[in-house]
C-alpha cells in the first residue's frame, strides 16, 4: 500500500441502499468535504444478484439457475438480456453526465458480453463426452456473482469523481485475471497502490479467490469481504450501512411509537438474528471481526448523525430482551415408536438435510420424536419428507408450516421468558405449538401457528420492551 492505514473505517453498503446512492453524496460520502481514510466496499445494485443467480426468496430462475437447469434452449441468455438492461437502467437513474453514462454502458457491455461468450464456449465445450457441465458450475456460479458488484463499484467511483472525490475503482472480481489468490492476497493485491490519504477506494464486494466465497458462503460473500478487508487492514471500525436501524422489531408490526434502536448489544446477539434469517452481520463475517477486535457498527445511511448500533464482545451489565423476531419456518416431525435407545435417526435426518442445502434453525426431541424447524421452500420439504419415510417406513413423518418467534438479548436470565412469554401469548388467544430457550440464555423460541406470527413479535414485543418507548429517531 502507498501510504499506511492510521484510524481508518471499513464501510459497506448494501444493496437496496446502493439503489439510492444519489441520497447519499452528502450524508455518506461528504462530496462537498471528502473525508479520506475510508474504505468502501459495496454490494450490487438492489436486484441484480437476483437476475444473476435467482431470486433469493421466491427461488426465481436467474442466468446461473437456467444454464445450471437448462430449463429451455438457450433460456440463460434471454436471463443475461435481462441484466443487462437491469443494470443500464441502474446507472442510468444515477449518472447525469453523458460521458459517465457512456462509460458505464461500455463497462455493462464488456462483461455481460465476456460472460456471454465464457458460457456459450462453456456449452460447447460440455457438448463432448469427456466434460461434464456439473464439474463446471461452481466456478460459473463465482464468475456470475461478481458481474453485479464490479459494475456497482464502478458506477459509484464514477459518480463520486463527477462530485469532486477522488474514488478508485478497486476489483476483486478477477476479471480476466489467471492469477490464482487467496483472499487475503486479492485483498491486498487489490489495495496495494492505493492512496488512503487522498484516495477513496470503491472495492467489490464479490472477491475471486482460491477458497471460492460463492462456493463456502453462497450469498453472504460481500460481508465476508467486508470483514475480511477491516480485520487485515486492522480497521478503527467496520461499519454497514442500510436504509433502517437495528431496532428491537419490525415497527410496520409493532408500531413506530413503541420500535427502538439497540443502540449497543454483541456478536452473541448477532448470531441470533442470523439464525432467524434477519442478518445484522453473516456469522463468518462477525468472526473475523471479533478475533482481531474489530467493533462493527450497523448505522442508518440516511441518518448520517446517528450513531446507530454498536456491536462489540461486551456482556450486558443486566438481564435485558432487546430485538423480537420471526420466521416462517417448516416444522419436520419423525415420529418412530422404537426410536428409543436406538441411535441414528437424527444423524440420517441432518443427512437428507444437508445433502438438499437446508438451513436447520432450530429442532427439539424426545424419546420417540425428533422435529427439526427448517427454513427451505415447500417442494424440497416434501422430497425430504419422502427420503425419510423411505428410510424408514414403520415411522410417521409430518411436514407442517409454523413459525418461530424469537426473543433476543445478550443476557436474559432474571427475566422469566417463557414464562411471561407463554402467559401473555395465551392472554391473546395465541396457541403456542412449542416453547424453549437453552441454558446460554440468550434467547427463547416460540413456535406458533404462521398465521399467528405477526400477532406473536407484537404480542411479546409489549410484553418485554413496553408500549411507547420508542428511540426519537425511529418515529415517523
Amino acid at each position: 500500500m502507498s501510504t499506511e492505514l492510521k484510524n481508518h473505517t471499513v464501510e459497506k453498503i448494501g444493496g437496496t441502499t446502493m439503489s439510492r446512492l444519489d441520497e447519499l453524496l452528502d450524508p455518506l460520502f461528504k462530496v462537498s468535504n471528502p473525508k479520506y481514510d475510508r474504505i468502501f466496499v459495496v454490494s450490487a445494485f438492489g436486484g441484480i444478484t437476483n437476475l444473476l443467480l435467482e431470486h433469493k426468496k421466491s427461488g426465481e430462475a436467474g442466468v446461473y439457475a437456467e444454464f445450471a437447469n437448462e430449463t429451455q434452449e438457450h433460456g440463460w441468455m434471454g436471463a443475461l438480456n435481462r441484466v443487462d438492461r437491469a443494470m443500464r437502467e441502474a446507472h442510468e437513474k444515477l449518472l447525469e453526465h453523458k460521458g459517465d453514462r457512456q462509460e458505464a454502458d461500455d463497462f455493462v457491455r464488456d462483461r455481460i458480453e465476456g460472460a456471454r461468450n465464457c458460457l456459450i464456449d462453456l456449452h460447447r465445450l460440455c457438448s463432448y463426452g469427456h466434460f461434464r457441465l456439473s464439474t463446471h458450475m461452481a466456478e460459473t456460479r463465482e464468475l456470475l456473482s461478481g458481474l453485479g458488484e464490479a459494475h456497482s463499484a464502478f458506477v459509484t467511483a464514477l459518480l463520486l469523481k463527477r462530485h469532486g472525490v477522488n474514488a478508485r475503482f478497486v476489483d476483486l472480481s478477477g476479471w480476466r485475471d489467471d492469477r490464482v489468490m487467496t483472499l487475503d492476497e486479492r485483498i491486498a493485491d487489490g489495495l496495494d497502490s492505493v492512496d488512503f490519504a487522498t484516495e477513496m477506494p470503491i472495492v467489490t464486494g464479490y472477491a475471486q479467490c482460491a477458497e471460492g466465497l460463492m462456493n463456502k458462503f453462497d450469498r453472504g460473500y460481500s460481508e465476508v469481504t467486508f470483514s475480511q478487508i477491516a480485520a487485515s487492514t486492522k480497521a478503527r471500525e467496520a461499519i454497514i450501512h442500510k436504509e433502517f436501524h437495528l431496532s428491537s422489531a419490525d415497527p410496520k408490526l409493532v408500531g413506530e411509537d413503541n420500535v427502538r434502536k439497540l443502540g449497543h448489544t454483541n456478536y452473541d446477539v448477532a448470531d441470533q438474528l442470523s439464525n432467524m434469517g434477519m442478518e445484522a452481520i453473516h456469522p463468518t463475517a462477525a468472526k473475523a471481526l471479533r478475533q482481531t477486535e474489530v467493533p462493527l457498527r450497523v448505522t442508518n445511511a440516511f441518518e448520517p448523525e446517528d450513531p446507530g448500533t454498536l456491536i462489540d464482545d461486551q456482556e450486558a451489565e443486566k438481564g435485558v430482551a432487546e430485538i423480537v423476531c420471526g420466521l416462517d419456518v417448516f416444522a419436520l416431525e419423525l415420529f418412530e415408536q422404537d426410536m428409543v435407545g436406538v441411535k441414528g435417526y437424527d444423524a440420517k435426518t441432518l443427512d437428507i438435510l444437508t445433502r438438499h442445502s437446508l438451513r436447520i434453525v432450530s429442532k427439539t426431541s424426545n424419546a420417540n420424536t425428533i422435529t427439526h424447524y427448517v427454513d427451505a421452500p415447500l417442494d424440497s420439504m416434501r422430497q425430504v419428507q419422502s427420503e425419510l419415510t423411505e428410510i424408514y417406513p414403520s415411522s410417521e413423518v409430518d411436514v407442517r408450516q409454523t413459525a418461530i418467534v424469537s426473543v433476543i438479548g445478550r443476557d436474559l436470565r432474571g427475566l422469566h421468558v417463557l414464562e411471561r412469554g407463554l402467559g401473555c401469548l395465551r392472554e391473546e388467544g395465541i396457541d403456542v405449538i412449542s416453547a424453549h430457550q437453552t441454558t446460554r440464555t440468550v434467547d427463547a423460541q416460540f413456535v406458533v401457528h404462521r398465521d399467528d406470527r405477526d400477532k406473536c413479535v407484537k404480542t411479546l414485543h409489549d410484553q418485554f420492551m413496553g408500549k411507547g418507548n420508542a428511540s426519537p429517531k425511529l418515529v415517523a
